[in-house]
C-alpha cells in the first residue's frame, strides 16, 4: 500500500522570505515617547491636594496600569517641568449600599508628584 510508505514523493519547497524595508526613525521622536491622555487622568482637586500643591507637591488621577517613569514623562511632556520624584497609591473601591444591595466603587490610582523648589504646575 503507497498509503504507508516512507519514501515521499513531493518535497515541499521553501518559500524566500521578502525582506521589508527597514523602519525609519523620526528625528525626535524617543522608543517611549508617551501619550499624555493615556497616562494622566486628571489632575485630583481637594482640600488636601490643594494644601499640598503649596509645598510644591501635586495630585493626579492616573491610570491603573501607569507606572512611575510613565508617570514622570507624562507630567515632562504636558506642564514642561521635571518631578523630582513621584509616589503612586493604589486606593480600594469602597463598598455601599444602593437600592438595597452592597456594590463597590471603582478602584484606581493616584501618584505624588513632587517637583524641586520654585518649580510649579498651573492647573486651573
Amino acid at each position: 500500500m503507497a498509503l504507508f510508505s516512507k519514501k515521499t514523493t513531493e518535497k515541499k519547497e521553501k518559500k524566500e522570505v521578502s525582506k521589508t524595508a527597514p523602519v525609519k526613525k523620526t528625528e525626535g521622536a524617543h522608543p517611549l515617547d508617551y501619550r499624555v491622555f493615556d497616562v494622566l487622568r486628571n489632575p485630583r482637586i481637594t482640600e488636601k491636594a490643594t494644601f499640598s500643591a503649596e509645598k510644591g507637591v501635586y495630585v493626579f488621577d492616573v491610570a491603573t496600569n501607569a507606572t512611575k517613569f510613565s508617570i514622570k514623562k507624562a507630567i515632562e511632556q504636558k506642564y514642561k517641568v521635571t518631578p523630582a520624584s513621584v509616589a503612586v497609591v493604589n486606593m480600594k473601591g469602597k463598598t455601599k449600599l444602593v437600592r438595597g444591595k452592597w456594590g463597590t466603587r471603582a478602584s484606581f490610582r493616584k501618584a505624588y508628584v513632587y517637583l524641586k523648589k520654585g518649580d510649579k504646575i498651573e492647573i486651573i
